[in-house]
């Protein structure tokens, strides 16, 4: 499987991310949706993502079909997208929400699955295919912040259907022989689940997504609010995910050097630094930036170390329900908590104080990371 199959895919879907997650919220903003109506609605697709993957992760797993339910779910996300176009008011777009996530949320989980099968014992590759996501998404973002300045937020439904077609039109360059099926002996879900490390590393993933929740519904209302305009407002999304990339390319080294353990621990103690630095400093341009920066530390140290211990923890046939239950606790369930919060404690709270309490998720993440969370035997070996 060619190198650029598999990153032109994670290009096309996290450039349709960065144009979403910074600027959905403005989008329903200019709508007229309240606070608490905008954390209510970024967090549906969360919502869905609880059910959505570990659903289609069963049927990947037991069919063999990865990439032909990849296929489907973009397909679906597109056609249920075109309702925003449609839907009135608060419920009728929840409802176009809800589908949409549905099947939005079927694709990703599967295709980390076939990525890293295809990999085998190569997957330290893996940040270097990844990060051709991160490039998508910065150059989403970096766009789009000047276009929506020129144009206002009504043109983004446009933008997102365009972008959606060609996470479809990506996955095609993908054959099914590439997800690699295989049906092995496997220990069983309920036996593996029991297990001290995995249950800790489960719960980790979703507090530091629950932690990121403010960041993804609210930031770039916060950085308006304090009179950033919406290119700056681009282009500091962007720079965060820049330093993400720097750290994809030498995600592999730091690996093998410092260990999956310690780089987890790093990762949630520097997430709760962040928060901090953006609740307290908003107006502090240099202190905004930095906080930018560990954006490296929040999400590109914490996604590669989890995504390989997830594979590491669930092998054989547990492998796409494995990734699904990542994707459903963390990016679903801790998401959702997250942005849910957020609106709810923005209104009473105001934007620091919600980012304190994000800086208190991370902090406990930290400590079961600490007690809880040990790699498997020879995954150093393995994993490089």
């Amino acid at each position: 499987m060619p190198y650029w199959r598999l990153s032109n895919f994670y290009f096309c879907y996290f450039a349709t991310l960065g144009a979403f997650l910074p600027y959905w919220s403005l989008y329903l903003q200019a709508r007229g949706f309240t606070a608490r109506e905008i954390g209510e609605l970024m967090a549906t697709i969360g919502l869905t993502k609880v059910i959505s993957p570990n659903l289609w992760g069963w049927i990947a797993d037991h069919t063999g079909r990865r990439m032909l339910i990849v296929r489907i779910g973009c397909v679906l996300a597109l056609l249920a997208f075109l309702g925003v176009f449609i839907a009135p008011g608060y419920w009728s777009l929840l409802a176009v929400m809800i589908v949409y996530g549905f099947f939005w949320n079927a694709a990703l989980p599967q295709f980390e699955a076939t990525t890293l099968t295809h990999l085998g014992d190569s997957a330290h590759g893996y940040s270097g295919i990844r990060l051709w996501g991160s490039i998508g998404f910065i150059l989403a973002v970096a766009v789009l912040g000047m276009v929506l300045e020129s144009r206002g937020a009504s043109i983004l439904p446009d933008i997102l259907v365009v972008l959606v077609a060609t996470i479809f039109l990506s996955s095609l360059w993908v054959p099914e022989r590439a997800a690699g099926h295989l049906p092995l002996a496997h220990e069983p879900m309920r036996t593996l689940l029991q297990r001290p490390a995995v249950l800790g590393l489960l719960v980790v993933c979703f507090l530091m997504q629950a932690s990121h929740g403010p960041y993804y519904a609210f930031y770039s209302i916060f950085l308006e609010e304090h009179h950033y305009s919406r290119t700056l407002i681009g282009q500091l999304w962007a720079f965060g995910v820049i330093a993400e990339v720097v750290l994809f390319v030498f995600m592999h080294k730091l690996i093998a050097r410092y260990g999956l353990r310690n780089l987890l621990i790093t990762s949630a103690a520097l997430t709760s630094v962040r928060w901090v630095m953006i609740g307290l400093f908003v107006d502090n341009l240099p202190m905004i930036v930095a906080a930018q920066t560990l954006h490296a530390a929040s999400f590109a140290i914490y996604h590669a170390v989890a995504i390989q211990l997830i594979h590491l923890f669930f092998t054989g046939r547990n492998q796409g329900r494995g990734q699904a239950l990542y994707s459903s606790l963390s990016f679903g369930l801790g998401g959702a908590i997250g942005t849910l919060y957020a609106g709810y404690t923005w209104e009473s709270w105001g934007g620091a104080a919600t980012f304190a309490s994000s800086a208190f998720f991370s902090a406990i993440a930290l400590v079961i990371t600490w007690k809880y969370v040990v790699e498997p035997a020879g995954i150093t070996q393995r994993s490089m």
